[in-house]
């Protein structure tokens, strides 16, 4: 019921280029028959929700569809940055062949960043994905860890970026 395309049409645009086909899609519709939702899913969409809604449940559901998209890094897996190296399993920094001494939580906000290279991750993100909680305080405790892990990162400690007013960001360019 959008002008010139349908959502219908929007869904099965996306999930057939390739370039767009992982973006996640719900559809938000007033359309409540069943035929309708079985069609949106058989198109593609990852979640339906007939209007009237609830902004709150709404907002669980693009959450939980966000959670399913992600990808876990996986067992084994290394991440490569310049000169800095990441064994994930094994739990390990080096740069140029050193070791870096992380704390648990430098280490899992090192990761979240890294495998996120070029995304904003908010302070709010990151507390709930490195502290594994929502934190209704002072989300300033990420800009002390940030800190901290850029004095440790020394010179490669300028790949992480800090947006003002959002949060931070690992750059995909070299420093």
């Amino acid at each position: 019921m959008l002008p010139e395309m349908d959502g219908r049409d929007v869904c099965r645009a996306l999930k057939s280029n390739p370039l767009t086909q992982s973006i996640p899609i719900l559809m938000l519709t007033a359309k409540t028959e069943e035929v309708d939702r079985i069609v949106g899913f058989e198109l593609g969409a990852d979640d339906y929700v007939t209007k009237p809604f609830s902004p709150r449940e709404l907002v669980l559901r693009v959450k939980a569809i966000l959670r399913r998209k992600e990808v876990p890094p996986q067992e084994g897996k290394m991440i490569q940055i310049g000169d800095l190296s990441i064994d994930v399993d094994r739990h390990q920094v080096v740069i140029k062949k050193s070791p870096v001494q992380l704390t648990s939580t430098e280490f899992k906000l090192l990761v979240e960043l890294t495998t996120h290279r070029g995304r904003v991750q908010t302070r709010e993100h990151l507390l709930d994905k490195v502290w594994g909680y929502t934190y209704e305080g002072y989300a300033r405790t990420v800009d002390t860890h940030i800190r901290r892990l850029r004095e440790k990162l020394g010179l490669l400690g300028e790949y992480i970026e800090t947006i003002r007013g959002v949060g931070y960001r690992f750059r995909e360019e070299k420093v």
